[in-house]
């Protein structure tokens, strides 16, 4: 068992036996029916993933990394709010005629802002700090811009970044750690997806910052199943398990704005069955 899997496995036992429910409340989500979409939630869920022991993918039904690494390539390094731009057709539900999700997501990220060494947007700031200043406190990301809420499509549910980087005894490199806060979850849409890409991120940043990759910590507030993922996940979690995969990164890489999502593979990754037509709440 990868301990991707057995943190998943945790986690929706948790949320299944221990969680509050929604139903009968006012809830936003609707069904494609529309059906109030209920959920069960456990709030404050924190998932720690240590990146040099493993790549956090589930063994229990297929993740697809490369369209994982696509999104958050589009997010950090194309700094896009189009949908035209991605490979995938996961935010075609909140774009609107032109393909644009409004002020959302990448368009944050390339937002520009004056600091003392010049005008710089935020990951480029990042990577600047990592390699001029790593073992500042500052080094982070927000994307929750409340000026820009109500031109957003959808707020965003993974807002924030915190790098973090120690000197682990007895080695020269430095480590680069993570921080992803997610205000809300989909549990079974979203979990490993996010937790996949956002390993990827930290990967792609130690490498083009000469840095080893430590941990990556999910704070999620609203962790949450819909009613109709139940079954679902109910069903997944009793499958059988296997080991994680090799995760390979081009080494050749060393410009963050040069990788792509070809540059991103894993081995021997053997899965369960993939979960289809998930019903999704919008």
């Amino acid at each position: 068992m990868s301990l991707a899997d057995k943190i998943f496995i945790d986690m929706c036992k948790d949320i299944l036996e221990n969680g509050t429910s929604t139903e009968g409340e006012k809830v936003r989500p609707r069904w494609e029916d529309g059906t109030p979409a209920y959920t069960i939630k456990k709030f404050g869920v924190v998932n720690r993933y240590d990146l040099r022991k493993e790549f956090p993918l589930l063994t229990l039904r297929k993740t697809a990394l490369k369209s994982a690494t696509d999104e958050i390539l589009w997010i950090w390094q194309q700094k896009s709010n189009n949908i035209n731009d991605l490979h995938s057709h996961i935010w075609d539900e909140w774009a609107d005629e032109d393909g644009s999700i409004g002020k959302a997501y990448g368009y944050q990220m390339g937002v520009k802002h004056k600091y003392k060494e010049g005008m710089m947007d935020q990951v480029d700031r990042v990577i600047y700090d990592l390699k001029n200043n790593p073992f500042s406190r500052r080094i982070m990301t927000n994307i929750y811009v409340h000026q820009d809420l109500s031109e957003m499509n959808l707020y965003p549910c993974a807002y924030s970044m915190t790098f973090n980087v120690t000197q682990r005894k007895g080695e020269d490199r430095l480590t680069l750690n993570a921080v992803l806060n997610q205000r809300s979850q989909d549990v079974l849409a979203a979990n490993n997806w996010n937790v996949a890409q956002y390993s990827v991120l930290v990967h792609m940043l130690a490498q083009v910052c000469n840095m080893n990759v430590g941990e990556l910590v999910h704070v999620i507030a609203d962790a949450h199943i819909y009613d109709r993922h139940i079954p679902i996940i109910e069903e997944l979690i009793t499958r059988e398990t296997y080991d994680a995969p090799t995760f390979w990164l081009n080494p050749e890489v060393t410009d963050f704005y040069k990788f792509t999502r070809d540059d991103v593979k894993v081995e021997n990754y053997v899965t369960g069955p993939q979960v289809k037509d998930i019903p999704i709440a919008i």
